[in-house]
């Protein structure tokens, strides 16, 4: 049992999150029951985050959709499916590569996509440098995995000519940025910061986009 459900979140049901997700509400609202009754059991969020999974966790992860371009898309460090399996929700007609390396997240990613009728959502087990002669996409996204200079070194082998990343990232995104202008230089990469919104009164998101010089 959790200490709060998903009722306690003010969003939950909200006219405004159904519109913003439109036809593919279904599938999302699904995730986010099926996150709020076992992710704190399962080790995937915390016990105080269910009353706010929908601005924390779900549009956080919705906001990185109008930033992918086109091509398929590999989430690397998925864990709980977020920003994964929200996009692959949102976007059923390309295939989504969910990259994971330990084994009962894995088995979490499997479960929800197939109960929850994420029929794009491939699952993955591995980091991204092991998995690098399998996957090739054309965009590469991330959460809360590390910093934008190893992500770089770690997902640069996953990405075909000219693909791009797309991170969710924190108000730190642009220090970060010029911490990593060497390691960027070097693999060909340019960034840019974007504020990311979804719906009225959630703050908007820190996108950092990367693409091939």
């Amino acid at each position: 049992m959790t200490e709060a459900n998903l009722s306690d979140d003010p969003l939950h049901g909200s006219a405004d999150v159904r519109e913003y997700f439109g036809d593919t509400y279904p599938r999302v609202l699904a995730f986010a029951e099926m996150l709020a009754e076992q992710g704190v059991e399962r080790g995937l969020i915390g016990p105080r985050e269910v009353a706010r999974l929908w601005e924390r966790h779900i549009l956080n992860s919705a906001a990185l959709l109008p930033y992918l371009g086109e091509g398929r898309v590999a989430d690397v460090g998925s864990g709980a499916g977020l920003p994964g399996l929200v996009l692959a929700a949102m976007d059923p007609q390309r295939d989504y590569v969910l990259v994971e390396p330990m084994e009962r997240r894995t088995q979490w990613l499997f479960e929800a996509a197939r109960e929850c009728g994420i029929d794009n959502a491939i699952v993955v087990r591995g980091r991204a440098e092991e998995v690098a002669e399998s996957v090739e996409v054309e965009v590469v996204t991330a959460r809360a995995v590390a910093a934008i200079d190893k992500l770089v070194k770690w997902c640069t082998p996953l990405l075909s000519e000219g693909g791009r990343m797309v991170l969710l990232k924190g108000r730190s995104a642009p220090d970060e940025l010029e911490r990593a202008k060497y390691t960027l230089r070097k693999h060909r990469f340019t960034g840019e910061v974007h504020r990311a919104g979804t719906v009225p009164g959630v703050e908007a998101t820190t996108v950092v986009v990367l693409s091939r010089a």
